[in-house]
């Protein structure tokens, strides 16, 4: 897919490009950034031209890795936003928001613009957000763009050489007011209507 750029009310969610290796590498700088994400720490200028240059450009073109520069109408960088396709039709969000923006509402109206795309124009029937359990403030941003908490995953994200415990929450179609590109059928509780039948063992006697 050719790189997109996506505007909001107060935003402009857009590719990466060489100029904003500077930007992208200040910001990453922040020791909550570096403890919450999986990038690389410590953290060098050729990391983020490594991103920029190569990583990036190669996930619009192979059509998995959707990223965006999260930006101001001036041009200045407030964070940076992705989405990762998972399996079809649904895609993994991640964000970081740089300190000196926090407490704006910036990543949050970014999430929805963002997802409001993917669900108009890559027909995604579910973004989902996963986060190291603890990590509140980016719970906080996920669950003001409307997503709903689902669990905690048992020791499902690695960092840095360890595995973590991770949050997982989702947001559909339906939570923006939008329809979605396949039929959706929401389980409805009823201990009586079915056997105990697990889709495995579908699988051994087919």
């Amino acid at each position: 897919m050719d790189p997109v750029t996506l505007t909001s009310d107060r935003l402009v969610l857009r590719p990466l490009t060489p100029h904003d290796t500077d930007a992208v590498y200040t910001a990453a700088q922040d020791p909550d950034i570096r403890r919450w994400t999986t990038i690389p720490s410590p953290y060098h200028l050729e990391h983020a031209r490594t991103f920029i240059e190569q990583q990036a450009p190669d996930g619009w073109a192979t059509s998995t890795l959707y990223t965006f520069g999260v930006f101001l109408p001036d041009d200045t960088l407030t964070g940076l936003l992705s989405l990762t396709v998972r399996s079809p039709g649904t895609v993994e969000i991640g964000y970081w928001t740089a300190k000196e923006h926090r407490g704006n509402g910036y990543t949050t109206e970014a999430t929805r613009t963002a997802a409001h795309w993917a669900f108009t124009r890559l027909a995604v029937d579910r973004v989902e957000w996963r986060a190291e359990a603890g990590n509140t403030a980016s719970r906080a941003v996920a669950e003001n763009a409307g997503f709903r908490l689902e669990g905690t995953l048992r020791s499902a994200l690695t960092n840095k050489g360890t595995r973590t415990d991770a949050w997982i929450a989702s947001l559909l179609p339906r939570d923006l007011g939008l329809p979605s590109p396949t039929p959706y059928r929401p389980h409805q509780e009823n201990p009586s209507s079915s056997p105990t039948v697990s889709p495995s063992a579908y699988r051994a006697n087919s």
